[in-house]
């Protein structure tokens, strides 16, 4: 499947305002790509399509929560109204909560499944009929290594990544059989130093922290625009994560094991932190509107 060229094409990121979709959101800029920018939070779109146009870049930014079909819907039709077209949509945005499950409420659970899956949904209904117009593009969807294999203390978060695992499988085929030219390709990210662990919500007493070994967001956003040129099937970033899946392969029942041991304190900082902080379950919330979050010391910029 040929794709065109970065420099030749429109793109519109969702969930573009810090960590993952900020640096892909640069990093397409920066290749010469028009590019639409997508999230709840205004002044991180506000900052971010300033720091693209200094590096002499063509951005729009669009407020939406992609829990709303007509705002997720506005955002590919912005990229036809401003650029004439739309080329490659990448879909990033998510929440996520610590707690064990016994802890999580239905509406917290809810929440998670409609903005991290139905969000996911949402996208794919918005952007294909503008890709199938365009003759051809590419469905990028940044999910997580939990796709495959769960970790304890995130059951909302995992659920809502496995249904996309199992939505763009079905999705991918049917293009095939359509012999439509149009990749989908998943994105399955490692423990990775964004805001998100600023902006979570927890019920652990502490901050919380991805799973080490930590690695740093430009990875991930160098593997999407990558996949955005030449189509890739699904692509792990970060070389623990393969190494996990490899061993869910061969023996679940050790990766059980294994997580029980060590699953849980992995993920805890010693930072004490309040379940009635703020966070982004529901609303945005401001400052955290950058790419890299509070592991940057820990945070590998390679990976085998």
């Amino acid at each position: 499947m040929q794709l065109k060229p970065i420099n030749q094409q429109v793109v519109a990121i969702v969930g573009a305002s810090s960590g993952i979709g900020r640096n892909a959101a640069l990093q397409f800029a920066s290749r010469g790509a028009k590019v639409i920018v997508a999230a709840r939070s205004q002044p991180g779109l506000e900052s971010l399509v300033e720091d693209i146009r200094q590096l002499g870049g063509e951005a729009t930014a669009v407020v939406a929560d992609v829990t709303v079909f007509d705002q997720v819907k506005a955002i590919a039709d912005k990229a036809v109204e401003v650029y004439g077209r739309l080329d490659t949509w990448v879909h990033n945005a998510a929440v996520e909560m610590y707690a064990p499950f016994e802890l999580t409420t239905p509406e917290e659970f809810k929440r998670i499944i409609d903005v991290n899956l139905m969000g996911q949904v949402y996208g794919v209904m918005a952007a294909l009929p503008h890709l199938k117009r365009e003759g051809r593009g590419a469905l990028i969807h940044v999910t997580s290594v939990e796709a495959k294999r769960s970790l304890p203390l995130q059951t909302a978060y995992a659920a809502s990544k496995h249904g996309v695992d199992g939505f763009l499988e079905s999705l991918r085929v049917e293009l095939m059989h359509q012999k439509l030219p149009i990749s989908v390709t998943e994105i399955m990210p490692a423990g990775i130093n964004t805001p998100l662990f600023n902006k979570a919500r927890t019920k652990l007493g502490v901050k919380p922290q991805p799973t080490p070994p930590i690695y740093e967001p430009s990875l991930v956003a160098k593997a999407i625009v990558e996949s955005a040129e030449r189509p890739k099937r699904d692509v792990v970033v970060g070389d623990a994560g393969k190494a996990i899946l490899l061993a869910q392969r061969i023996s679940p029942g050790l990766v059980d094991a294994y997580m029980e041991r060590t699953g849980f304190e992995s993920q805890y900082t010693k930072e004490p932190k309040s379940e009635n902080a703020p966070d982004n379950l529901f609303e945005p919330i401001s400052n955290y509107d950058k790419i890299e979050g509070d592991f940057s010391d820990q945070a590998r910029s390679w990976s085998l």
